[in-house]
């Protein structure tokens, strides 16, 4: 049985439904250039912002504390005296093997509290900083002590050790340490300011600075000769 379709009623409008389902276009607009808050006085913009990490920023923010210089300084412990180091010569030696070449390291340190105790070290290791360290120790445990007057030495000496030669001469204040190389390297450890020196023979580091070492050793004050004549 057939039946007619019911027509639409002219009351009814077609667009009413889509009308109330989409966004008006004003709405939209207003909605994408609504601009950021602005922060306010008391709460900082970044408050929500993870802090960064390090602290080596110079001063505030959120970027951390300023660093503490101070453990960048030598931090002296004990009561002993401060000794300072110095590294006069680093000779590397190669070997040849069958799969190529294997280097060693040896070092030649000085140690001394410029108050006249001075040592002489020498080490071997396959890394430089253990070659170091191996001399410095070993220096530490032959410290000799040389007789001084004031900054300078009392009178003119000779050293000599193997095919090195040192002159040394004693300088009014003002002169300065006019040496180089190893001898001044035992120089300045030994705390000798004003001295003329001349280094003769052999120009290895190790025969210079045991000449140097051998020289000092040899100084004497006015008092030790009086008691060797009392």
């Amino acid at each position: 049985m057939y039946s007619e379709p019911t027509p639409m009623s002219n009351d009814t409008p077609i667009s009413d439904t889509p009308a109330a389902v989409a966004p008006a276009p004003e709405a939209t607009t207003a909605v994408a250039a609504a601009p950021k808050a602005a922060p306010s006085g008391n709460t900082p913009y970044n408050q929500n912002r993870p802090q960064r990490g390090g602290g080596h920023g110079g001063g505030g923010g959120m970027r951390g504390p300023r660093r503490d210089t101070r453990r960048d300084q030598p931090q002296q412990t004990g009561d002993g005296p401060a000794m300072i180091e110095k590294v006069v010569f680093i000779n590397r030696c190669a070997k040849v093997v069958k799969g190529g070449r294997r280097f060693s390291f040896a070092a030649l340190t000085v140690v001394g509290d410029q108050k006249g105790n001075i040592g002489v070290g020498y080490g071997k290791a396959n890394e430089v900083p253990d070659a170091i360290k191996k001399s410095t120790e070993h220096a530490k445990k032959k410290l000799i002590h040389v007789k001084l007057k004031g900054d300078t030495i009392p009178h003119d000496v000779f050293g000599e050790f193997d095919g090195g030669k040192v002159l040394l001469k004693p300088a009014s204040p003002g002169t300065g340490l006019i040496a180089g190389g190893g001898v001044r390297a035992v120089l300045e450890a030994a705390g000798i300011k004003n001295v003329l020196t001349k280094s003769m023979g052999s120009n290895n580091h190790i025969a210079v600075v045991n000449a140097t070492v051998n020289a000092l050793l040899q100084l004497r004050l006015a008092e030790d000769f009086t008691k060797l004549r009392s």
